[in-house]
């Protein structure tokens, strides 16, 4: 630790690199006063400060040269600046022998930052990042190896245990076991701790000033800090797609209040008034029976002209005040709105859709779809409101002929999540993610009472992923989230933002839907279903194409809605038309 004499600084050095180097040679001189009075004191001995070494105690040499004592630095230096990454380690520290035990492994750098600012709101006074924390994790694993392990930059192994150990050593603390091994030693033994709690302080005090960063360490970290900065930073052209679909004026999501109506609100919140939250207003009617309470099924209630449960609705007043201002908000609408200046589903073709038998339906003669997103009638082997298909239906489906490159976002539940997997496969798809809707009812709370389940009720439904070819930047990836929290409706119905999902991660490429129904139906896509009533179609060239292959007759068709005036879709989406039926093929 002996250092050599600084040198003078050099004349025309800014005035931050000297006194920099004024604080610098201060400290040195009381680091190795400090090092001289702990040689001195520990010769002949193991240094018990050392213990904090991997290797285990280094001991004294008895040759060691003893340099000159140095001047005892003048009293009240002037106290260096807080290091940020000092106190990072210290905070880091205290969390994960805090909250070791409990923390899911491994944990990347971001996570444990953000949990350790949380314990430590101080934190948040430095420039600290992701960097700064995945460097103290490795000073941690070079200390204490059997406490802490990094893999990858992350942290995959934790002996809370362990490392509170050595943050008694380290703080001077008597740790639990020595405790319990020295209880009753007496006077001796409490003479002991102290020196040993002395030593510790001071190893401490000197592992801080070690541990402190020169003006040329700081700015070699701000680089690196920079350098991480820009990598994590999107592209431009990812900016601007996340903007547009951004919502005007910022999120327009309203909370519902936990407590259900402004009565029970009001009583329980302890004011005596409702808060500014969302509020229900029971609709209690003749045949109501106020002590059988709330209906499982609330809105959904299939009966609720004689249902004699409680059912709910939006508090008017509240729905009123969320209309107001500049920005509409309907509270009883399923989907939020976007932006008011670049509405992206102006552009698009109206809603056109083909009713149909699909398992007999020339689909190949509707073209190429990016994306499709299918809600098949499943045989779960279960009593349901509508007709199924068997697996060798399903496996059968010409749904390859749609796509070249593209994704498939197909629902699945039960029994067919395995039969879905397998069905992707054949139709020569890679199954990459799966999509998640947590059900909710009328009252904002996960649904329990659900009609599908065989052992538990169903308060979930699965959408596997699916993608063919090769995605090119027509698709916007990480925009959205694999978990969408929404309302139960009607039975099979899927949620709203669904589409706006899709219309986020592929702007303005022909959709298609198979198995839709009424309420499927939508601005800029194509459904496909039996029970859509009239076909329409609002593409000019699909419309001709279908008339010149013969699959439907002028009659058949509903007028054409009027196009866009710039309509985002070029003909065919951009791909060669397809091509003719053979005639022996034509329905």
């Amino acid at each position: 630790l002996a250092r050599s004499p600084a040198k003078a600084p050099q004349q025309g050095l800014p005035r931050v690199f000297m006194e920099d180097l004024a604080v610098l040679q201060r400290e040195h001189a009381a680091l190795r006063h400090r090092v001289l009075r702990l040689l001195e004191s520990c010769a002949g001995e193991l240094v018990h400060g050392a213990q904090l070494s991997p290797h285990g105690p280094l001991p004294v040499s008895p040759h060691l040269p003893q340099p000159p004592r140095a001047p005892l630095p003048p009293r009240g230096p002037i106290p260096p600046a807080p290091d940020p990454h000092a106190e990072l380690q210290r905070g880091l520290l205290d969390f994960l022998v805090v909250r070791g035990a409990t923390l899911a492994l491994p944990a990347s750098a971001a996570a444990l930052l953000s949990l350790t600012v949380e314990r430590h709101p101080e934190l948040s006074r430095y420039e600290v990042g992701a960097g700064n924390v995945t460097r103290a994790l490795f000073e941690l694993q070079n200390l204490v190896p059997a406490a802490v392990r990094v893999e990858q930059g992350e942290l995959a192994f934790l002996d809370a245990t362990a490392l509170s150990a050595f943050q008694d050593r380290l703080l001077g603390r008597p740790s639990a076991g020595a405790s319990a091994g020295t209880a009753g030693g007496g006077d001796k033994g409490g003479r002991k701790r102290t020196a040993t709690a002395a030593h510790d302080s001071e190893l401490a005090a000197v592992m801080d000033l070690v541990g402190t960063k020169s003006a040329k360490e700081k700015e070699r970290q701000e680089q690196a800090d920079e350098l991480l900065e820009l990598l994590h930073k999107p592209t431009a052209r990812q900016a601007s797609e996340t903007d547009r679909f951004r919502t005007a004026g910022g999120s327009k999501l309203q909370e519902f209040c936990r407590h259900g109506t402004k009565e029970d609100c009001a009583r329980l919140n302890g004011t005596g008034m409702p808060c500014g939250h969302i509020h229900f207003r029971r609709i209690i009617k003749p045949h109501t029976d106020v002590s059988l309470g709330d209906c499982s099924y609330l809105d959904t209630c299939r009966h609720m002209a004689t249902c004699r449960f409680i059912h709910y609705e939006v508090d008017h007043t509240d729905a009123q005040r969320m209309r107001q201002g500049s920005a509409q908000l309907d509270p009883f609408a399923r989907t939020a709105t976007n932006r008011v200046d670049d509405d992206p589903f102006s552009r698009h073709y109206e809603s056109q859709f083909v009713n149909c038998d699909i398992r007999t339906f020339p689909m190949q003669t509707l073209g190429k779809f990016p994306v499709i997103m299918a809600d098949p009638p499943w045989d779960i082997h279960m009593e349901l409101p509508y007709g199924t298909m068997s697996d060798d239906e399903m496996r059968r489906m010409n749904v390859q002929v749609l796509q070249d490159d593209g994704v498939l976002f197909l629902w699945v539940t039960g029994r067919a999540m395995e039969l879905g997997r397998e069905c992707l496969e054949i139709w020569g798809y890679r199954f990459v993610q799966e999509l998640l809707w947590v059900k909710t009812n009328q009252l904002q709370r996960i649904i329990r009472t659900g009609r599908t389940g065989h052992w538990i009720n169903h308060s979930k439904e699965h959408c596997l992923i699916g993608v063919k070819g090769d995605l090119d930047d027509r698709f916007n990836q990480n925009l959205d989230c694999d978990v969408i929290c929404a309302e139960v409706r009607e039975t099979s119905r899927k949620p709203d933002e669904m589409y706006d999902l899709l219309e986020r991660l592929a702007p303005g490429q022909r959709k298609l839907e198979l198995f839709g129904r009424p309420h499927n139906v939508h601005k800029g896509w194509t459904t496909l279903g039996n029970q859509l009533g009239k076909t329409q179609i609002a593409e000019p060239w699909l419309r001709q194409h279908l008339l010149d292959e013969g699959v439907f007759e002028p009659q058949d068709l509903a007028p054409m809605p009027t196009p866009p005036r710039d309509p985002l879709v070029p003909p065919w989406g951009g791909h060669d038309p397809p091509e003719r039926l053979p005639r022996e093929g034509m329905q």
